[in-house]
């Protein structure tokens, strides 16, 4: 039986990025996966989402480059070369992947992994022990106990991004969350008429209410009919004339229909079968139950990323987790703030967002002050043609010491991280305003929104 100091189960942003680090720390590490290396978000989320995204961004810049003063004639979308380039940056990242875990002497299993005791692990042929285990399986699209939604024509994200995922002329997507909200701004990219129905009283219900709303006028600008406050009973049809039934808000009978439905509404932790039957730790749901410290009921087994009761599912927090987790292992304390979480939508314009919003900090007894400057006034945002957008930033009355930051705007999502380290560094609006920000550029937003508070 081969024996490691560490075992990782699940080859995604955590569990790579776990192995990664503890075999740099000298420990004898590994990795099992079942499926691709890279998880979910390299293979079927974040990554090809984005691919897919840059796409959606070039084709409708050409159909649209006549404000532009440039004549573009004969736009067509190749579908067949659109998923190969996807899949090309996909398989790149993925040949990363391995050669990191090559390099620094990890060993890959590629197979479903089963916890069978505390320190024992199995594989349809092979026995391992490990003194620690690390439980990195991520999650899987959430399916919803509603009648018809296992029919023909009713697809989850993983089906959207397949090389050979279907073509729509209209689309109805079921959940305006963030993945909802990144499918129908591809979508509507492509000139593909999009729905929404969304359960909550607002799009993006997690995030700020200003940004919901922005983000919203931005999407209707686009085309794409929103419905929020609406309770969905059941789907019926074919691929190509498939139809949703739903209660609107004022309890009336509505339906949709379209040649695809998308259901978007969340992901479950993925544990099933991963633990032989009186060797699970505590669960909820279904999801691992840890501590502070990522330790679940079995002291020498530790979950990271979605598949974590009340985790925040992203990427850069499983990585983040990981890092924690084998510091922990390794008797070293953990660095990375986990409760400062940047949120990044990639939308047309994107979101992003980091610390609290103006009513969480007032709900924590938080006098604040709060300002923001708009996309509609700031050069690089009007010369990349986005009048929709703002900059919000959240700041303690007293000490002007910011608590937060919200970003309806180009490039958010590489902008956030400048708020992330203001926050995580104690920094005031008098600190970001004494920083030069270069003109013009969409970040003058952020230095705008901070000196109204001086």
């Amino acid at each position: 039986m081969d024996s490691f100091d560490i075992a990782v189960i699940g080859g995604g942003p955590g569990g790579y990025t776990a192995a990664e680090k503890a075999a740099r720390l000298g420990k004898r590490v590994v990795l099992f996966e079942e499926r691709e290396l890279g998880g979910t978000c390299l293979n079927r989320g974040c990554i090809p989402t984005k691919a897919l995204l840059r796409s959606a961004e070039a084709y409708h810049k050409a159909r649209k480059s006549s404000d532009l003063g440039v004549s573009v004639r004969g736009v067509e979308l190749d579908t067949r070369a659109m998923h190969e380039r996807k899949s090309q940056v996909v398989e790149t990242l993925r040949d990363g992947v391995a050669s990191l875990m090559l390099r620094n002497g990890v060993t890959v299993v590629p197979e479903r992994a089963m916890i069978v005791a505390p320190h024992l692990i199995k594989t349809s042929e092979q026995e391992f022990e490990a003194e620690n285990i690390i439980v990195a399986t991520g999650s899987v699209p959430a399916i919803p106990p509603i009648e018809g939604i296992r029919l023909s024509g009713v697809y989850t994200s993983d089906d959207l991004l397949s090389n050979d995922a279907p073509s729509f002329s209209s689309i109805v997507i079921v959940g305006g969350g963030v993945i909802g909200l990144e499918f129908a701004s591809m979508y509507s990219a492509f000139g593909i008429d999009v729905s929404i129905v969304e359960a909550a009283d607002r799009i993006l219900p997690t995030f700020d209410k200003e940004v919901s709303q922005r983000m919203g006028t931005a999407l209707k600008k686009r085309g794409v009919e929103i419905n929020v406050r609406c309770r969905v009973t059941s789907f019926a049809g074919e691929p190509g004339a498939i139809q949703v039934a739903f209660e609107d808000k004022k309890g009336n009978p509505q339906c949709l229909k379209a040649d695809g439905i998308l259901v978007a509404v969340g992901r479950t932790p993925s544990t099933r079968g991963l633990f032989e039957e009186g060797a699970e730790p505590h669960l909820e749901r279904g999801a691992l139950v840890v501590d502070e410290l990522g330790q679940t009921s079995i002291p020498n087994i530790y979950a990271i990323g979605d598949v974590r009761y009340h985790g925040i599912q992203l990427a850069h927090v499983a990585a983040a987790q990981a890092e924690n987790v084998v510091s922990v292992i390794l008797g070293m304390k953990p660095e990375i703030d986990e409760h400062l979480v940047p949120g990044c939508v990639y939308t047309f314009p994107e979101i992003a967002q980091v610390g609290m919003t103006e009513i969480q900090a007032k709900e924590s007894g938080i006098e604040v002050v709060r300002a923001k400057a708009l996309a509609s006034a700031n050069g690089k945002c009007l010369i990349e043609g986005v009048d929709v957008g703002m900059a919000k930033v959240v700041a303690e009355k007293e000490t002007g010491k910011i608590l937060g930051a919200q970003l309806v705007c180009p490039h958010a999502t590489d902008m956030i991280a400048e708020l992330a380290l203001a926050i995580r560094n104690n920094l005031t609006v008098a600190d970001l305003v004494s920083a030069i920000h270069p003109h013009p550029t969409v970040s003058e937003m952020i230095r705008d929104a901070a000196a109204q508070l001086l």
